[in-house]
């Protein structure tokens, strides 16, 4: 069982990896195997050929050098997914507009980007993001959110909620992506719930098998439904929190 040593020594760790992975640009000659070019590679073999092809032999092959090169500069796999996984979130998008448009752009362009590179998604979180790219995507978000009024603790909190929902419905939806669509599902699932076990799934499917979804996008919408609707409603608590508590927080004294 690892020990709080042993995981503050993996991320600090990990720390250095992903800044050093972040200094690129230099001029002049072709640079030498580096932290950052391993990343580069590694970020083209999982968009082509997704993440189980991504492997330390693999690179080495690509970029002219022998395994042991690789492992001299990123010692693990676990490393190297953090780090590719780092580099593969790219930048956050400049945001504009209101505390809710800011937002809700936040929200589409990390839907995209999890979209355009699902292999992401599989890497494994050991700890919170501490790499250059992924603090840049939670540093963008939480500026609106303090905008709005949230103080310090419950940004942080509300971001990283925001961040998990994102996530786990951009899972979900790519997961099921191919398989059954849900009118296909309705139509397995229809004669074979009791209502008296499964009220609420029955009304659900009688409610959509008649058009009444409950939610419409507008047109203007750039979210899909299925995240649409969580991000307003997460959208509506935090307004109406800074609304409820703003004129009685200390913490909230001009």
């Amino acid at each position: 069982m690892p020990t709080q040593d042993s995981k503050g020594a993996d991320v600090r760790r990990s720390l250095t990896l992903l800044w050093e992975g972040s200094s690129r640009g230099r001029r002049g000659p072709r640079a030498q195997l580096n932290v950052a070019r391993i990343a580069d590679a590694a970020v083209r073999i999982a968009d082509a050929d997704g993440l189980e092809a991504l492997s330390m032999q693999r690179i080495a092959a690509e970029l002219g050098y022998s395994t042991m090169a690789i492992y001299k500069h990123i010692p693990s796999k676990d490393l190297l997914l953090e780090v590719a996984a780092d580099v593969g979130a790219g930048q956050p998008p400049e945001l504009d507009g209101d505390f809710r448009r800011a937002v809700r752009q936040w929200a589409g362009a990390l839907w995209d980007g999890f979209r355009a590179r699902p292999w992401i998604l599989r890497v494994p979180l050991d700890h919170a993001p501490v790499g250059p790219h992924q603090l840049a995507w939670l540093d963008r978000l939480l500026r609106p959110l303090l905008a709005a009024g949230l103080a310090g603790g419950e940004a942080r909190a509300a971001a990283l909620h925001l961040t998990a929902v994102v996530r786990g419905t951009a899972q979900i939806s790519l997961d099921l992506a191919g398989r059954q669509d849900d009118a296909e599902l309705a139509r397995a699932l229809d004669g074979m719930l009791d209502p008296a076990r499964y009220p609420a799934l029955t009304a659900l499917h009688a409610a959509e098998a008649a058009g009444e979804s409950g939610y419409e996008r507008a047109a203007e919408d750039a979210l899909p439904a299925e995240l649409g609707f969580g991000v307003d409603r997460f959208l509506d608590g935090v307004e109406a929190w800074v609304a409820r508590t703003s004129p009685v927080r200390p913490d909230r004294a001009p």
